[in-house]
């Protein structure tokens, strides 16, 4: 029975975890052209519910009754993989991200659970792991249409990921290093002790938060959609639910991303000045989602407010300036903690 219970805990975490990840990349669909139209003194969506609250539940209503059309010569299978994979990978990323502290007891079963949907030892390694498998989505969705934009944005996609995924994960491994430890709760208790990582790991943070933008195609490093130039890149074909899955896969990345910078830099559910042990479970979830969402506002600051960058500017940045940057303050890092 402790056993069945531990496992329906289990389950309605994980469903409260990936039902707010979802929630929050249709709501970050609202803030996209809310967010614009402020910046372009428009009004944006205002006419679907009070303040335009439930514009993405009539998007999503219209993409249910939407055709879905496979073009002729396109791979039917692959067609109609390539959007789930690019959507789960972002998805299950959240999975081991704490997004709060101590353990909340759930309702009926009495079952004390930790907020974390998995609390694995090697966090990291797996965020890096399962997040880098989305670019398959975005390959296998290119060449299966049969779509010469398409498939061009998707050979894009797949340079920029490989660029900057390097960069990426040197980044996270020097905070890794600084934390000694793979796991997300061992990276946030140090942080609770010894400050924020982001006062000491300055440089990781910002190599981190470059790269986070090209590994989720966000401006200015949207080159696997780049609207002017390729039409609408690697989903130029897809309408219907699955054009809707790779932009619910997209800003699930987003917050996966988000979460991710506050809880390795920022402390994630820490709240400041505040011990980890006499912060009420509440006021931690609250602290996480503030920080998680003023990236995620971050994102798109900066895609009303920067032009795209050229195709060969964006491989200089990846190869000769991030990673050089992150190699040497990897070397650098671990110089320090080894002496």
């Amino acid at each position: 029975m402790e056993t069945a219970n531990a496992i329906l805990a289990a389950a309605v975490v994980a469903a409260i975890a990936l039902g707010a990840t979802v929630a929050v990349a249709g709501l970050m669909s609202l803030a996209e052209r809310r967010v614009s139209a402020w910046m372009q003194y428009r009004h944006g969506p205002n006419r679907v519910g009070p303040f335009g609250l439930f514009q993405p539940l009539a998007d999503g209503i219209k993409f249910l009754f939407k055709e879905e059309v496979i073009p002729d010569g396109a791979h039917p299978f692959l067609f109609r993989l390539a959007p789930i994979l690019a959507a789960t990978p972002a998805m299950l990323t959240i999975a081991v991200i704490p997004f709060g502290l101590g353990a909340v007891t759930i309702p009926l079963l009495n079952e004390p659970r930790p907020l974390v949907v998995a609390d694995v030892p090697v966090g990291a390694l797996y965020f890096l792991a399962i997040g880098s498998l989305s670019v398959y989505g975005v390959i296998l969705g290119g060449w299966s249409s049969n779509n010469k934009y398409s498939l061009l944005g998707s050979l894009r996609s797949s340079a920029q990921m490989l660029s900057y995924e390097l960069a990426l994960t040197l980044a996270m491994a020097s905070a890794v290093l600084v934390s000694g430890s793979l796991s997300l709760n061992e990276i946030l208790r140090h942080q609770a002790e010894h400050g924020w990582n982001v006062l000491v790991q300055p440089v990781a943070f910002l190599v981190f938060l470059v790269a986070a933008f090209a590994e989720t195609n966000r401006h200015p490093f949207d080159f696997a959609e780049c609207e002017p130039e390729l039409v609408a890149g690697f989903h130029t074909e897809y309408s219907g639910m699955r054009f809707a899955l790779f932009f619910i896969g997209e800003y699930c990345a987003m917050v996966a991303m988000s979460a991710m910078m506050a809880t390795l830099f920022f402390g994630g559910p820490l709240v400041p000045f505040l011990p980890l042990e006499k912060t009420p479970w509440w006021l931690s979830v609250g602290a996480f989602a503030a920080k998680t969402g003023f990236f995620l506002f971050f994102y798109l600051w900066v895609r009303w407010s920067f032009p795209r960058f050229r195709f060969d500017q964006l491989m200089n940045l990846g190869w000769k300036k991030l990673l050089p940057i992150a190699l040497l303050n990897f070397a650098v890092t671990g110089a320090i903690v080894a002496l």
